[in-house]
């Protein structure tokens, strides 16, 4: 039996039914992850002992049949910005490169509860600094469709390793499309929540008011199960939301007739490749088929959502990476130094990439005396218009549909050079954050080869619609059915 591209719903039926066992499950993903892994540098560290030892707690656990989820025995894959307890947490950085947390993240808490088999932590941008996994300090990662191009960013080494079959699904982190830009260059599900519906508690921070903690699985169905057991308040991160979490799956499958699917002028007249429009396209017109109706909104703000979202980005990355000095914890150059100023300086110059010294330096200025106001108040108060622009769409739609890239996934350094045009490609995807509603990448089609993806916009909450109108479209196509040959 094939074991390496198993939905978590399948998985969960032949563990349930013991077919196979978590053991077996797990060293399956092991063993691929040693042959393959080497190939796509998707992995920064490997949790195999633990792993093995907590599949054997899992198969013990069916075995009893107490205490059994769906995620029970069934392993998955952890963005490394996310805190482990005595498992080494980097960040994709040199700073924090033998950094090993006293505790768990809360989402790490919540898996682990419920059974789910952490295989090991994967790679990134720096601090989740990037759109393309090219500024992680250790490693390229590459697309499993095809090697010389990137998987996205900065949670390019979950989507990649998922998308090779190294796990069963993957937690992520979204800041502005961190999720989604991976998810649809490897043709990939991957859900970036309301803001506080997952506890950040325990990841380390880029943009608190913008950070959002979601999965990434192989199809919406596996979304939804991932994010009923992820979900809900955390007395530890007070921005989580105290809303009752329905249950997603349930609602799945429901009909979508007569739902109001808004197109938004603003993203089409700001370009794509051919091939991409294409199969956005060719995705209205499934929802046509389906039974929705399509109607035309405006996002007037929308050109301005890319600085808005730097401007505040650069501004808390700048406060938040202020605590790596040295000396509570990470890299410490203690050399050829004569006081603790000298050494702090050192340390973050030594430890720290270029794209993060550029942001740091960004933000500093943006929020120094005199250009405070200019800048980063100027943005919060566009940001306000940006969210105003989204309420007002859902006055006269359901949900919004857009693309993800305005191209297909680009060749390795092809962009690393030239910070705008990578700032560029986030254009379609940054404007959520700041609104703090969610968007759902999905598979759509392809172009030249090279998966392309879509994102589903809801209002505030209503990932329970965006389930439900993801699967409809995936019951009627295949694109999500569709794997990388390595």
């Amino acid at each position: 039996m094939d074991l390496r591209n198993l939905t978590i719903r399948k998985a969960h039926e032949l563990l349930i039914s013991k077919k196979i066992s978590s053991f077996e499950l797990t060293s399956a993903y092991l063993d691929r992850i040693k042959n393959i892994d080497p190939i796509i540098n998707s992995y920064l560290t490997i949790n195999k002992d633990q792993a093995l030892l907590e599949a054997k707690k899992a198969d013990d656990r069916i075995a009893k049949g107490a205490k059994i989820t769906p995620l029970t025995g069934v392993p998955y894959s952890l963005k490394d910005c996310f805190s482990t307890k005595n498992i080494r947490t980097t960040c994709g950085s040199k700073f924090l490169e033998h950094y090993q947390p006293g505790f768990n993240a809360t989402v790490v808490n919540k898996l682990e509860s419920h059974g789910a088999i952490l295989l090991g932590k994967q790679n990134m941008d720096e601090f989740g600094m990037g759109s393309s996994c090219e500024n992680s300090a250790f490693v390229n990662t590459r697309n499993p469709w095809d090697l010389e191009r990137v998987p996205g960013g900065s949670s390019g080494g979950s989507a990649a390793g998922l998308s090779a079959c190294l796990s069963a699904f993957a937690i992520g982190e979204d800041t502005g499309g961190s999720i989604r830009m991976p998810a649809g260059f490897c043709n990939l599900v991957g859900l970036k929540p309301t803001y506080g519906r997952v506890s950040r508690y325990g990841h380390i921070a880029l943009v608190s008011s913008f950070d959002c903690v979601g999965p990434l699985t192989r199809d919406v169905y596996d979304c939804a199960l991932v994010m009923e057991h992820i979900s809900g308040k955390d007395p530890l991160d007070g921005t989580s939301l105290s809303d009752p979490i329905p249950s997603y799956t349930r609602s799945i499958g429901s009909s979508v007739k007569g739902l109001r699917v808004g197109i938004p002028k603003e993203y089409f007249e700001l370009g794509m490749d051919e091939g991409v429009e294409n199969s956005i396209r060719d995705a209205i017109e499934v929802f046509k088929n389906i039974g929705m109706e399509i109607v035309d909104i405006t996002l007037p703000n929308t050109q301005s959502a890319l600085p808005v979202y730097y401007l505040i980005l650069f501004a808390e990355a700048s406060a938040n990476l202020a605590r790596f000095d040295g000396i509570r914890f990470g890299r410490s150059t203690r050399k050829n130094v004569n006081n603790v100023m000298e050494m702090i300086v050192q340390s973050r110059s030594d430890g720290f990439g270029e794209e993060v010294k550029r942001r740091i330096m960004l933000g500093t200025y943006v929020l120094s005396s005199g250009y405070y106001d200019e800048y980063y108040l100027q943005a919060q108060k566009v940001r306000s218009l940006i969210i105003n622009d989204f309420q007002s769409a859902f006055e006269n739609c359901d949900l919004i549909l857009a693309p993800i890239n305005p191209s297909k996934a680009f060749k390795i350094g092809e962009k690393i050079k030239d910070p705008l045009q990578m700032y560029l490609s986030d254009i379609f995807v940054v404007s959520t954050n700041p609104a703090g509603i969610p968007s759902l990448a999905l598979p759509c089609g392809f172009d030249d080869g090279m998966p392309v993806g879509m994102q589903l916009i809801g209002n505030r909450l209503s990932e329970e619609l965006l389930f439900q109108v993801g699967y409809s479209y995936q019951m009627v196509t295949d694109w999500h059915k569709r794997e990388p040959l390595l």
